[in-house]
């Protein structure tokens, strides 16, 4: 390999579609924030959302699944496509190219890329953030702390976002981001962060039991200040009957 190919991280085994990339977002929950994972690139102070190009023999749908298992550990993944970013400008190639050129080759840069927008959403938890060859931390972000981001990623990010808030009432929202056992409040903070506003807890209690689509457990929450709540856990079968019934159009 030259020493060109080495900067550039080219590999002559990876046969990609060169002007046609993904962007993931990638959605978690944890002490009651919303959270979305980043990747700070090597030489700099700035992050951008992870992503890839497609190879010449796999699906998009397949490249979404191959690079969120390299960033998360997980091969499991809800995954939802939200939009196609097919703008002729995007944003600033020379000034990107300026920025970048400690790592990356002028020929890596097209004159033109379309990006085909995904979300996930992940258990916190069971997530193993690995950075990729170009960047040095892959680290969780609070959506409300995220910084200007690289490209056009903080734009994808709110288009995702926005995608999200859409599909909120008729997808397994809960299922992909609570852990296996969880508290009522835990799951109405997860709604109230998605949303970004607040929740009556007892209309929301009252609703979410009506929907039979969580089980209450004996357990209850240890190590909390004040009365232990009970645990649940999603009643996966009733889940997937309601969102196919209507959906969860009172959150």
């Amino acid at each position: 390999m030259s020493e060109k190919n080495k900067k550039s991280g080219a590999d002559d085994s990876l046969d990609v579609i060169p002007q046609l990339s993904l962007d993931c977002v990638i959605f978690g929950f944890h002490d009651s924030t919303l959270k979305v994972l980043l990747l700070k690139w090597k030489g700099l102070e700035e992050y951008s959302l992870p992503g890839g190009f497609v190879k010449q023999d796999e699906s998009v749908d397949d490249a979404a699944v191959r690079v969120l298992k390299e960033r998360t550990g997980l091969d499991k993944i809800f995954l939802r496509q939200f939009h196609t970013f097919g703008k002729v400008k995007r944003y600033d190639n020379l000034a990107l190219q300026k920025k970048l050129s400690h790592m990356l080759d002028e020929e890596v840069f097209q004159e033109r890329v379309v990006s085909i927008g995904y979300y996930a959403l992940v258990d916190y938890e069971k997530v193993f953030p690995n950075p990729d060859k170009f960047t040095d931390k892959c680290e969780w972000y609070d959506l409300i702390d995220v910084p200007e981001l690289l490209f056009d990623h903080n734009d994808i990010l709110n288009k995702g976002l926005k995608a999200l808030r859409l599909e909120l009432s008729f997808q397994p929202i809960g299922l992909n981001l609570l852990p296996e056992k969880f508290t009522m409040p835990d799951m109405q903070r997860m709604y109230e962060a998605i949303l970004d506003k607040k929740i009556d807890p007892r209309n929301f209690q009252k609703k979410i039991l009506k929907t039979g689509i969580v089980i209450r457990l004996k357990e209850v929450k240890k190590g909390v200040a004040h009365k232990s709540p009970y645990l649940y856990k999603f009643d996966q079968k009733r889940y997937k009957e309601v969102l196919e019934d209507g959906g969860l159009f009172f959150i």
